[in-house]
């Protein structure tokens, strides 16, 4: 009786004791899943915020590029306005209503506005001017940009106050700005139902001339609600409410459009970010249960079978201490089980060795000294060194592990494995394996990553691919591109033969003679945007010749080609000699130095200084310093951005593409570039390269102004060598346009017929 009783009470203790485990058990995964979901959350966000901005950057990237374009046109057509707004057309602008082209016209110009764009192309153009003010704002070329969409042509845009205030504010800050929240004007007809809170972009047209003259905007509208559902319905996968919100001018907080999606929000993020002039902010709210990984039954599950073992365990102890016989006989059972789990875990484990030894991926496991843990038959094939390693000092040698070049060995401290035992997840790291067994080398893309506390001890785990094949194929992609360009660059430079030809034979005095000169200057202008485009989708996967370079000659040789027709002050110090492809290198000394003789103030003679040495670390750093118009501190670290130009800049000519591709090559040998103020004026840019071995400075000891001595046989002969590099390096095109280009403006046009045959 007394065994039977204590029995009862030891069960009952277990009973309660298993209860307690169970339900914190459950409280912790209740716990984990909320925080999952939140993290969830915070990722969904983002990635819906980043859309959002870099879709309003691309827009207004897009506005600010076409607007280049139209006031780079001396006159302006339909047919000009129709050519180059039509790459719109494929820019997939989710939202975008229109691109139209607005001049202003005072009360007694209307009539002479109208017939003057008549004349341009814009026939039937009726401007209906409206209200009593001053001015009018007219659209006089429109591209409807959605299906449905038709021309406002003539409509007086000051009837909306918030566009006026838009085109207002963009002609005073001679920059890009953005409007308040309204209706738009061709929207207005339509049932309130199908209404939207819109905005526009307003870039501003001003001449290039020294006092630069004001043509008109060009204007892009956006609604509102098709835009963010547009961007939300691909980002957010049918799991994210949405609204964007913004302030305007006299400070009212409007929402611009909502988007919702079936569920309960219980989880809500907020940003707010710069567009313009304006503060946006973006909402989102999302259902935690409908989350990936973040919603599912499991605590109550665990609750529920927590209760259930803790009971049969209680039970289990009640019979083991009052009966030995029905004890015994359970512990069979039990023991049973335990079999039978412990055969599921082996069929599991071998499970997973069968996956791994099946995948094309290859998977190393290291624990937290570099001993190898695991390898499977993929990453010893990938790697071609059957035995592993358990030194990771040894590793680079043992495997032949470099870096993308091929040459240069791969440090420890980087490589993937050894930066996730540090802690640090890397996803992408491309390295080379080079050994007796891959002597052609092979080119893995590698993920690293701690490995999870679960396995009860720290470490590390790597998967990495062979991507030999995929970075063939990109070659032969660039190669591709480099035919495209070539056959467009054929017809345009066929098109400025045939009229320079034309030049030779048509009178000065003749009014065919613009028109041929204009032909000629939009030929060029083509002609190096297809070049620096394809520098620029080019500069990033091109392959690297590398070789031992002597920046002295190059320099030399740069900056006179640059100072041809033009009078300068210049100096090159001593230059050390670096590891690099000299195309590549020609490419970022030559855009630095171009820009040093561009962009200076009018009636200022351009000064360069170019000075190098060696670091420490086995580097040698460039600078390149002029004395131009300078970079404002707040545009200094987005200068080597794509498309980015200062507002200093731009009354000069540029794509915005050259300091984004230095940028690009820089990296790609390993460097880094930036810019600070030159303490004379101006700005100074520097860049990193590595040296080449036993490399030491070259005086090239230049005067500023003193021409070459003709004596100098030993400069004579280092010109000479780069000059030869350089056409080899053309000849052999492995980096398609990179080649000089000089601006458009300072193209001469080819002599007359006859000097040309007295030249030949």
């Amino acid at each position: 009786m007394g065994r039977r009783i204590g029995g009862g009470l030891l069960a009952a203790g277990v009973l309660l004791t298993g209860l307690l485990v169970t339900v914190l058990v459950a409280a912790g995964l209740q716990a984990a899943q909320q925080d999952k979901a939140e993290r969830v959350m915070d990722q969904r966000h983002a990635m819906a915020l980043a859309a959002v901005e870099t879709e309003i950057g691309r827009y207004r990237s897009l506005l600010e590029a076409t607007a280049a374009g139209v006031a780079a046109q001396t006159v302006l057509t339909w047919e000009d306005f129709d050519v180059g707004t039509e790459p719109l057309d494929d820019a997939k602008l989710i939202g975008a209503a229109a691109l139209a082209y607005v001049v202003p016209a005072a009360d007694n110009q209307v009539a002479e506005v109208q017939r003057f764009w008549r004349g341009r192309g814009a026939e039937g153009l009726t401007l209906a001017p409206k209200g009593s003010g001053p001015e009018h704002y007219f659209p006089i070329f429109t591209r409807p940009l959605a299906d449905g969409e038709s021309s406002t042509g003539g409509m007086d845009l000051t009837s909306a106050p918030e566009l006026k205030n838009a085109l207002d504010e963009s002609r005073r800050i001679h920059a890009t700005a953005v409007s308040d929240t309204y209706i738009l004007l061709r929207d207005r007809d339509n049932p309130a139902s199908s209404q939207q809170q819109s905005f526009v972009f307003v870039a501003p047209l001003w001449s290039r001339a020294n006092t630069p003259v004001f043509k008109g905007w060009v204007v892009l509208g956006l609604r509102g609600r098709t835009f963010l559902s547009g961007v939300l319905d691909t980002i957010s996968q049918g799991q994210l409410f949405g609204s964007l919100e913004a302030t305007d001018s006299d400070g009212t907080t409007v929402t611009i459009a909502d988007w919702s999606v079936q569920g309960e929000p219980d989880l809500t993020r907020h940003s707010s970010f710069e567009v313009g002039d304006r503060s946006w902010v973006l909402t989102t709210q999302a259902d935690s249960a409908r989350l990936p990984g973040a919603g599912g039954h499991l605590p109550e599950l665990v609750l529920g079978g927590g209760v259930v073992l803790t009971s049969l365990l209680a039970w289990l102890v009640w019979a083991l201490a009052t009966g030995r016989a029905r004890a015994r006989d359970q512990v069979l059972i039990a023991t049973g089980e335990l079999r039978e789990a412990e055969a599921e875990s082996r069929r599991q484990a071998g499970l997973l060795g069968a996956v791994l030894n099946s995948i094309s991926d290859g998977v190393s496991v290291v624990d937290e000294t570099g001993r190898v843990l695991m390898e499977n038959p993929a990453g010893k094939r990938l790697m071609g060194i059957p035995d592993s390693n358990d030194t990771p000092g040894e590793w680079q040698q043992h495997y032949g592990v470099f870096r993308t070049d091929g040459s240069t060995p791969l440090p420890v401290e980087e490589m993937p494995l050894i930066r996730a035992l540090h802690g640090e997840s890397c996803d992408g790291v491309e390295i080379v394996i080079r050994n007796p067994q891959r002597p052609d080398g092979v080119l893995l893309s590698v993920d690293g990553r701690p490995l999870d506390p679960s396995a009860g001890q720290r470490g590390a785990v790597a998967v990495f691919r062979d991507i030999t094949e995929l970075r063939r194929y990109e070659s032969d992609l660039q190669v591709f591109a480099g035919v495209v360009a070539h056959d467009l660059k054929a017809p345009l430079a066929i098109a400025r033969g045939h009229a320079e030809l034309a030049l030779d034979d048509v009178p000065a005095d003749s009014p065919a003679r613009a028109s041929l000169v204009r032909i000629v200057a939009t030929t060029d202008r083509m002609d190096a945007m297809v070049e620096t485009l394809l520098a620029y989708t080019t500069a990033r996967n091109a392959p690297l010749k590398l070789r031992a370079v002597d920046l002295a000659p190059l320099v030399r040789e740069v900056i006179e080609e640059r100072l041809t027709h033009q009078e300068a002050a210049w100096s090159a110090g001593p230059l050390p000699l670096v590891t690099a492809d000299p195309g590549m290198v020609r490419h970022v000394v030559d855009n630095l130095v171009g820009n040093a003789v561009k962009y200076v103030r009018p009636g200022v003679p351009p000064r360069i200084d170019v000075t190098g040495c060696l670091t420490a670390d086995g580097w040698a750093r460039i600078e390149v310093a002029d004395g131009g118009i300078g970079i404002p501190d707040s545009d200094k670290p987005r200068v080597f951005e794509s498309f980015h130009r200062t507002e200093e800049a731009a009354g000069y000519a540029g794509t915005g593409l050259g300091l984004a591709i230095c940028r690009r090559i820089v990296e790609r040998h390993g460097g880094e570039i930036g810019v600070a103020d030159n303490p004379g004026g101006g700005s100074r840019f520097f860049f990193t390269l590595p040296a080449a071995p036993s490399s030491s400075p070259l005086e090239i000891a230049v005067p500023d102004t003193s021409p070459e001595s003709p004596d100098d046989e030993a400069v004579r002969a280092a010109l000479e060598r780069a000059l030869a590099e350089r056409a080899a390096i053309m000849e052999a095109a492995h980096l398609p346009g990179l080649g000089v280009q000089p601006p458009v403006e300072e193209q001469p046009l080819r002599a007359p017929r006859q000097e040309r045959q007295r030249q030949d």
